[in-house]
């Protein structure tokens, strides 16, 4: 356990000190907007795009894996959606919560973290999650708060999300990945090369980041925060764990990895959400911190058990 918290610690460790640059303000909130769109648009797509491309989609498109994650996803939604009603809250303000209690941090944490922690064959089960999460529970959200204030759906909420998904520069460079991986095209020395660079500058970019935009979240409404952190970091990997080691065939290599991947924290990307659609943001940005905090012992908890499997 000591192990593997050593070496999650260096990814902390840079995300501490994001956060130290941004509270100081010696990084200011613009500076970290511009860093996160440099990750999100180039180094993390090029990172990706160059996995995906030396994959093969069979490697990867495992129906149980998927079959496992989602169920154990959906669990938590609904667990988290029931206990927002019971508080008698609104559907945008519920569909908030559920999406905290679900959505980790895979794209910036997760995929530089766990493929150094876990080895290069968990890529696969990474982008898997992550696929899950951005088409299935990020349409979900927009479909919800769109409908919930309409009061109805209509065909161009379909035509947004739709579009939002082809936007997405983490879908178009795994979808761009998977394709030339396909069609066997050996990636051009020179390319390589490039992808090898932009992509390396993914993983501190993408941890400083998190860092910076957290000393801008607030630790309001504490103890909803920790409500949805417990979901996220507990109940979450509890329920796709029991989808993937009891419910569905998947091997425990698989299993651990996406397991794993449930165990990250609520990701920087519902904070966005909410802001645009001025739904709780307070909320999801406390819970952001919240649970990023309490991840650095929970996370290297869980791969440790994990490991011993």
């Amino acid at each position: 356990m000591l192990a593997i918290f050593l070496k999650t610690l260096p990814f902390f460790a840079v995300i501490g000190v994001g956060y130290w640059a941004g509270r100081t303000r010696f990084f200011s909130e613009e500076a970290t907007g511009y860093l996160t769109k440099f990750v999100f648009y180039f180094a993390l797509s090029a990172m990706l795009f160059r996995f995906a491309a030396n994959i093969s989609l069979a490697e990867v498109l495992d129906w149980h894996l998927v079959g496992a994650y989602l169920w154990g996803t959906a669990v938590v939604y609904g667990i988290a959606s029931a206990v927002a009603f019971l508080r008698r809250l609104d559907v945008a303000t519920t569909a908030i919560e559920a999406q905290c209690a679900v959505i980790g941090n895979v794209g910036f944490l997760g995929v530089p973290m766990l493929a150094l922690l876990l080895g290069e064959a968990a890529i696969g089960p990474v982008m898997l999650v992550l696929a899950v999460d951005l088409i299935v529970f990020s349409s979900l959200i927009v479909i919800l708060i769109t409908g919930s204030r309409e009061g109805h759906l209509r065909l161009s909420i379909l035509k947004t999300v739709g579009m939002g998904l082809l936007k997405n520069p983490m879908i178009v460079a795994i979808t761009a990945g998977l394709v030339w991986s396909a069609l066997e095209i050996p990636i051009p020395g020179p390319l390589n090369e490039f992808l090898a660079i932009l992509g390396g500058a993914a993983t501190p970019g993408a941890l400083f980041a998190i860092g910076a935009s957290l000393a801008t979240k607030s630790a309001e409404r504490a103890e909803v925060a920790l409500w949805l952190s417990f979901c996220k970091l507990v109940l979450h990997p509890a329920f796709v764990a029991i989808g993937a080691l009891m419910l569905f065939p998947v091997d425990t290599y698989s299993a651990g990895v996406i397991i794993s991947a449930a165990a990250l924290p609520v990701a920087g990307n519902v904070y966005m959400l909410a802001q645009h659609y001025n739904v709780a943001p307070h909320r999801a940005s406390a819970a952001i911190l919240f649970s990023t905090l309490l991840s650095i012992a929970s996370i290297s908890l869980i791969i440790g058990w994990l490991t011993t499997l």
